[in-house]
C-alpha cells in the first residue's frame, strides 16, 4: 500500500513480519503464502508492503546465495507483496519461550550486528521495487544501558562508522540506496529522540538516521511535535517510522485497573513501564510490567502509565485501560504536517498477537491475517486523516 504527499513523495505502508516466528527460508515462505497473500486478499489491495524480518541464518544465507534471493524475490512478485523495509532489530529466536533483554544482543559493540545489519541491506538492494527511490532497515538503539561506558561507546560508533563505509560500498555496487535506523527504545542507550539527537550526533546522516517507533515515544511520554521538530534541527533522518501503539492506565493505583494490567504480564517479551508524576517530577521507570505492579520496586501509581506492549491499532483493550492512538496519529499529523514528508516508510509492528490476553489472542492463521488486515486498514486511515491520498486512488 502506497500513499502520496503533497510534496510529490510516495509514501509506502507494511506490516513487519516478526509477528511471525518462521527462522528459515521454508518458513518466510509460507509467511507470503498464508500471511502476505491472506491480508492483500482481505484488503482487496492489488499490492501491499511486508517489513521483513530475517533472523541472521537467514540473511546470511539470502545474501550468499544469488539463486535464493531470485526465489524470494519471485514469490514476492506472484502474491503482490513489495518489500522496502527489513526490520534488523531481533538478531534471531524472536518467539523463543523467553526472549526479554535478549533481544538486545548482539549489540553495537559487537561485529555480529555490523554483520547481520549489512547482511540485510544486500538482501534489500535485491528485492526492493523498481520504482523504490531507497531501502530502510531498523536497528537496536546501540545496546541496552547496562553494562556501558565511555570505551563501549567509542565501540560502537566506530561500529557505526563501519556500517556507513559498507552501505556506501553497497551503493556502488548494486546502485540502490538503503539507509539505516537506530530504534530509540525504553531503557535503551539510546531511549528517548532527545537522546538520539545527542548521542547520534556526528553519524553519517546520508546513510544513517533513527526508526521512531510511535510506542516508544509514547511510553517516554515524548511530545510528538517537539520529538520531530527536533531531529530535523538536528539533521537526523526518520529513516522509517514504525506505527504502533502502547497501552495506556489513565488511573494506574486503581484496583480494577491493575487487575487489568496483570493481564498483559508475560514471560516472552520485555514490557517498560513509564509513570509520569504529578507536576514537573521525572518519569519514573521500571524495567517490565510484573516489577511496576508488584514488590519493593513497584511503581507508585500516583499518575498514569504507558506500558510497552504493542498494542493492536484497530481495538481497543478492555476496560479501563486505553491505547496511545491518539498519540500515534498526533506523530503522524506531525511527519506530514509540513512542506516536505518526514519520512518515506511507515511499518505496523504489533509483533504481541500471540501473548495478548486470552480473549484477545487469535485462535488460527485465518484470525490473525484478519487482524493484520484489520491494523493495515485502520493505519490507511490515519494516514487519510494526516492529509495524505492512496495512490490507488488519486485517479478515482
Amino acid at each position: 500500500m502506497t500513499f502520496r504527499h503533497r510534496d510529490g513523495t510516495r509514501v509506502h505502508l507494511a506490516y513487519c513480519t516478526n509477528v511471525h516466528p518462521a527462522e528459515d527460508a521454508e518458513g518466510l515462505h509460507r509467511q507470503l503464502r498464508v500471511f502476505g497473500a491472506g491480508v492483500r486478499a482481505r484488503l482487496d489491495a492489488d499490492r501491499i508492503g511486508l517489513g521483513l524480518w530475517l533472523p541472521a541464518p537467514l540473511a546470511a544465507r539470502l545474501a550468499a546465495e544469488p539463486a535464493e534471493l531470485d526465489r524470494l524475490r519471485s514469490a514476492l512478485d506472484e502474491h503482490g507483496i513489495e518489500v522496502v523495509t527489513l526490520n534488523a532489530f531481533p538478531y534471531r529466536g524472536f518467539h523463543a519461550p523467553v526472549v526479554k533483554k535478549a533481544v538486545y544482543r548482539p549489540d553495537w559493540t559487537e561485529e555480529e550486528r555490523l554483520g547481520y545489519t549489512l547482511d540485510c541491506a544486500r538482501v534489500l538492494t535485491g528485492l526492493l521495487p523498481d520504482d523504490a527511490a531507497r531501502g530502510s532497515v531498523s536497528t537496536v538503539p546501540l545496546a541496552w544501558r547496562e553494562p556501558w561506558d565511555a570505551g563501549r561507546h567509542g565501540a560502537a560508533r566506530a561500529m557505526l562508522d563501519r556500517l556507513a563505509e559498507g552501505l556506501a560500498k553497497l551503493e556502488a555496487e548494486t546502485g540502490r540506496t538503503v539507509r539505516v535506523g537506530l530504534e530509540p527504545e525504553p531503557g535503551c542507550i539510546v531511549e528517548t529522540v532527545t537522546e538520539a539527537v545527542e548521542l547520534l550526533a556526528g553519524v553519517d546522516t546520508r546513510r544513517i538516521g533513527v526508526c521512531l517507533d510511535t510506542c516508544h515515544l509514547a511510553v517516554a511520554f515524548e511530545d510528538p511535535a517537539g520529538a520531530v521538530a527536533a531531529l530535523a534541527e538536528a539533521g537526523l533522518p526518520v529513516v522509517k517510522a514504525q506505527v504502533s501503539a502502547a497501552l495506556h492506565a489513565a488511573e494506574p493505583a486503581d484496583t480494577d485497573t491493575r487487575a487489568a494490567l496483570a493481564r498483559y504480564t508475560e514471560d516472552r517479551f520485555l514490557h517498560q513501564v513509564r509513570e509520569l508524576p504529578p507536576g514537573d517530577g521525572a518519569v519514573a521507570a521500571r524495567d517490565d510490567l510484573p516489577q511496576a505492579l508488584e514488590g519493593p520496586a513497584a511503581l507508585p501509581g500516583s499518575g498514569p502509565w504507558r506500558v510497552h506492549f504493542h498494542a493492536p491499532l484497530h481495538q481497543r483493550p478492555e476496560p479501563p485501560l486505553d491505547t496511545t492512538t491518539d498519540h500515534l496519529e498526533r506523530t503522524l499529523a506531525e511527519l506530514f504536517a509540513g512542506p516536505e514528508a518526514r519520512t518515506d516508510h511507515l511499518e505496523v509492528e504489533t509483533y504481541t498477537w500471540s501473548v495478548l490476553p486470552e480473549r484477545f489472542r487469535p485462535t488460527g492463521d485465518a484470525e490473525l491475517a484478519a487482524g493484520l488486515a484489520a491494523e493495515l486498514r485502520w493505519a490507511a486511515g490515519a494516514l487519510g486523516r494526516a492529509g495524505l491520498t492512496e495512490t490507488e486512488k488519486e485517479t478515482a
